[in-house]
Parts: structure tokens; sequence; C-alpha cells
């Protein structure tokens, strides 16, 4: 009888150990299982991003050059910095700012929201922006559009006027619908043409160069 017990006792403690065992072995396999399903997630997802944003950056240099920039505040700050390029421009480019103008205000109409109303203090930026890059012969990178408030101190006033003033450039569109699809085509610069916090503004474009001043 004793012996007996004995037997059943050991019997109920192996199979209570076998129990735990598998339990525990269970629970293991779970957890790596639920770590293995968030690792691929986690890899798959970085490289997407990864992928999307090797794309997006090919695109970027190998496009014609479309830059912009904005101040807000008194603050310069960069929405895209591309490296400045020279190029040759096929010559015999007729259009100017004020179709520019037109093509900029039309494709706003197109995205819902209000055309620019022009600004003769935006202007005076605009074409001397213009003719800094057409004496320099390429775009700066808004180099100096993002000096200007310091380096002009009588155009200062112009910056403090508004809470926002944006610069946009566009280089190589050889119709001034190419060169709104430079903007429109380009994270950020797509701000000029579905902006709706954009009020005033004014563009002056020569030979493919174009510069685009907004503000609010």
């Amino acid at each position: 009888m004793e012996k007996e017990k004995r037997w059943n006792f050991i019997r109920k403690t192996f199979f209570i150990i076998i129990k735990t065992i598998l339990t525990s072995g269970v629970f293991v396999l779970s957890v790596l299982l639920a770590i293995s399903v968030y690792r691929l997630a986690y890899l798959k997802g970085y490289l997407n991003g990864q992928k999307d944003t090797e794309e997006y950056l090919i695109e970027m240099y190998t496009r014609k050059d479309a830059t912009s920039y904005i101040i807000r505040e008194g603050t310069a700050v960069p929405t895209i910095a591309i490296t400045p390029t020279v190029k040759k421009v096929a010559q015999g480019v007729s259009w100017g700012g004020v179709e520019l103008w037109q093509e900029v205000n039309k494709k706003r109409v197109e995205y819902g929201v209000n055309p620019l109303r022009k600004s003769d203090d935006l202007c005076t930026i605009a074409s001397i922006r213009l003719n800094e890059l057409l004496e320099l012969g390429k775009l700066d990178g808004q180099e100096g559009f993002g000096n200007m408030s310091q380096e002009r101190p009588d155009l200062k006033w112009i910056f403090d006027k508004y809470s926002t003033v944006a610069e946009f450039l566009a280089y190589g569109g050889l119709t001034p619908l190419e060169t709104v699809g430079l903007w429109d085509n380009t994270l950020g610069h797509k701000k000029l043409l579905n902006g709706g916090e954009f009020v005033w503004g004014c563009i002056y474009a020569q030979n493919t160069y174009a510069v685009a001043i907004t503000s609010y």
C-alpha cells in the first residue's frame, strides 16, 4: 500500500513537472514569436521608409531645380536645400513674371485656394532676388533671401510687416506651365500652389529663372 502511494506521488509529481515545462515552453515560444513578428514588421517598415526616402532624394537631384525658403517671425527656416548647379538654357525664352503669375494663380484656383494678391513690397524683394540669381548664373539655395533682412536694413520693414515671408525658386522650365510643374511636383514647394494661408505675393522671372515671394 505504502509502495503504491509512493508511486502515485511520483507519478503526479512527474506530470506536474512535465505540465510546468510544457506551459513554460509555450509561453517562451509565444514571446519569441511575438518578438519575431515585431522585428519583421519593424524591418519591413524601415526598409520601405528607406526606399521611399532614397527614391525621393534621387528624384530631387535628377530633375530641374526648384527650391523654397520661408522666414517666419524673423527666423529663417529652409524647407528644401539643393546644391546650386550651373546650367545653360536655350536662348529665346520670352515669357516672364506676368505669364508665370497667371499660371500660378490658375493652379491655386484649381486646388481650391485663393489666388494671390499682388504686393508691391514683395515685388521689391522678388526683383532684387531675380537680379542676384541672373548675375550669379545659378540658384543660390536661398542664401540671398535668408540673409536679406540682415544685409539690407532698408528692407527689414517688409519682413517685419508680415508674420511669414516665403521664397520659392525655380530654374530650367521652358514655359510658365513647366515651371509651375516644377513647384507642383516637389515637396514643400507645392505650398506655393495649394497653401491657402498665403495671401500676398509677387513673381519675377527671366530666362527660366523664377522667383516667387509670398506672405501672410
